[in-house]
This record gives C-alpha cells, sequence and structure tokens, in this order.
C-alpha cells in the first residue's frame, strides 16, 4: 500500500520536531467496528488532526497494547497490568510527525496488587514514625497497595522502523507509577508529572507483520480506502531508564514516609538498575491507503470513516 510504504520511508528518516497535547472528544471506552476496534482512542476530533490536508500533512492514528507486564524500578517489582497506548500522528512533508495525545492521556493501565504489599515496600522498620504504621498493618486490606502506571504527558519520539525491527525504542512514553494504601494515602508516587519515568520500549524481537485494508466503516475489504498495518507478538523492553525516588507518600501526602519507601525500595534508581518488560504487544497503525485522494481535507475524512465505525 502506497501510504504505508511512504510512512515507512518517513519513520527512517524523520525524529519528531513538535509535540502537541491538546485534548480530544475521543470517548474513552467506544466500540469501532472491524479494523478500526484498535483505535478506539484515537484523537481523531483534534484541531490539529482535523487540519491535516493529505498533501503537506497526513493524520494517522497509532495504538500498542499489551496482556500484562512489569516493572523493576530500583529494587521494587511493580507489574503494569494491561497496557493500551493510543494516539495521533500528524506526518509532514518535512520528514518531521506530531504526536497528538488523547484527552485521558495516551497510556491507560489495569491497577495492579504490588507483591508484598505495605510490609514489602517499606516495613519493618526501626524507626519509631514508620514503626508505628508498620505495626497497624493487622489485615490484608492494610497490606494491599494497588500500584497504576498513569501517563503525564504526551509521548515523543515515535520511530515507525523501529516497531518493525528489534533493539531500536519506538517512542518515549513519560509515565508516573501512582502507589495507594489507607496507611499512606493516595498521593504517593514514583515520578511525577515535572520528573516523570520516560519508559522507551523496543522489540525484544521483530514481530510479526501484517497489513490489510477496510472499508471506511472498518468492514474488511481488500479495496477499501482504510489501511492498517499490524505488529504483532513481541516482548518490548527498556533496559536504560532512571527512576526519581517517591513523593507524597503519607498522610495529607505531605511526604512524610518517602523516605522509607526509597530506603526500602533503592530509589532514586540510575539508569542500568530498572527493567520494563511488556507481554506479548500488538502495535497497529491506521491511515488511509490515499490521503491524497481526500485532499485537502483528508483529516476530516479520517474523523468521519472513525466516527462512521462507531457501533
Amino acid at each position: 500500500m502506497a501510504t504505508l510504504r511512504r510512512m515507512s520511508v518517513l519513520g527512517a528518516t524523520a525524529a519528531l520536531a513538535t509535540i502537541a497535547s491538546i485534548g480530544t472528544s475521543s470517548a474513552a471506552g467506544t466500540q469501532l467496528n472491524g479494523n478500526w476496534a484498535p483505535f478506539n482512542r484515537c484523537p481523531v476530533d483534534n484541531a490539529a488532526m482535523l487540519a491535516a490536508d493529505g498533501i503537506d500533512d497526513q493524520a494517522t492514528c497509532i495504538s500498542s497494547s499489551s496482556s500484562s507486564g512489569v516493572i523493576k524500578i530500583g529494587t521494587s517489582v511493580v507489574p503494569t497490568g494491561k497496557t493500551d497506548l493510543q494516539a495521533g500522528i500528524i506526518t509532514h512533508s518535512d520528514g518531521t510527525n506530531t504526536v497528538v495525545a488523547p484527552s485521558d492521556g495516551a497510556l491507560v493501565a489495569d491497577p495492579a496488587n504490588l507483591p508484598g504489599g505495605l510490609l514489602g515496600l517499606m516495613c519493618p522498620s526501626d524507626i519509631p514514625v514508620v514503626s508505628a504504621v508498620c505495626g497497624k498493618i493487622t489485615d490484608a486490606s492494610l497490606n494491599r497497595v494497588v500500584a497504576t502506571v498513569e501517563s503525564v504527558g504526551t509521548p515523543s519520539d515515535f520511530q515507525l522502523l523501529a516497531g518493525v525491527s528489534e533493539g531500536q525504542p519506538i517512542i518515549s512514553i513519560p509515565v508516573r507509577i501512582h502507589l495507594q494504601n489507607p496507611l499512606i494515602g493516595g498521593n504517593c508516587y514514583i515520578g511525577t508529572k515535572s520528573a516523570p519515568v520516560v519508559l522507551r520500549p523496543q522489540n525484544a524481537a521483530a514481530p510479526a507483520i501484517g497489513a490489510d485494508s477496510a472499508a471506511s466503516d472498518g468492514t474488511p475489504d481488500p479495496a477499501g480506502p482504510f489501511g492498517r498495518l499490524a505488529l504483532t507478538g513481541a516482548t518490548q523492553q527498556d533496559l536504560t531508564f532512571a527512576a526519581p525516588g517517591a513523593s507524597g507518600c503519607g498522610p495529607l501526602g505531605l511526604g512524610a514516609f518517602n523516605w522509607a519507601v526509597n530506603l526500602k525500595s533503592g530509589l532514586p534508581a540510575a539508569s542500568g538498575s530498572n527493567r520494563l518488560t511488556l507481554n506479548s504487544t500488538s502495535t497497529y497503525l491506521g491511515t488511509l491507503n490515499d490521503p491524497g485522494a481526500a485532499a485537502p481535507e483528508q483529516g476530516k475524512v479520517f474523523s468521519r470513516y472513525w466516527h462512521s465505525a462507531v457501533k
């Protein structure tokens, strides 16, 4: 497909020069038909996406999901739960791209229980203020720590060809790890909006590659105008990211227990001591096979196609 070939060339030569994080009206949880299904949070109604003319700018959607995974930060191992990364990509004629995040954040992850709970996170301790809290852990509910990976900014540095190969960073994703427990409060984080953990996943082995076409509403059709590139079955990893110390851990989010979490978890942790693994990833790129045919309103046509696929 000509458009996908064109985007492959751009992916080999382009670095992201501009990043957009404008909100969208695309609703989380929207169910889409057929080949549109992976792109249910794509920000097709974003002003920058709608402005794509199909000549100088081309609007596309990217979606990457993983059934499960794990982040090792310092000495703590945090399960990721199911993850869903989606964004709009605007490819420009000069070979640069603009990434557009959905209004609910580029990355959405299911919460997961932290192995060992609070006892593993900061107990036992011979420091009175911490040992007092540890002494209150009388049942499983008070020990339970829920960890959620949260998106805190627009991804950057998207490289299409890195997604079809191995050992090359595909995209940079700023996140923070939200740790929740009744005794440490609801404002305990590893990473912040201003100092996030930046993940740069890459394929541990090359994925299976496929391409297909569909009608405008996503119904499979070899001669249809909607094209989709599929990269499936690969484990993705990042062994290079650094992690800051914890913040906001303790009553009222004032950080009284930050140091206890940092001490037990080995934070902050420099690059090389942390690890991200995403299992069984499925990555899709959706685009118009012939963007010029929709010029000068390619972005608007692309949005109409998306909405026509809503179930």
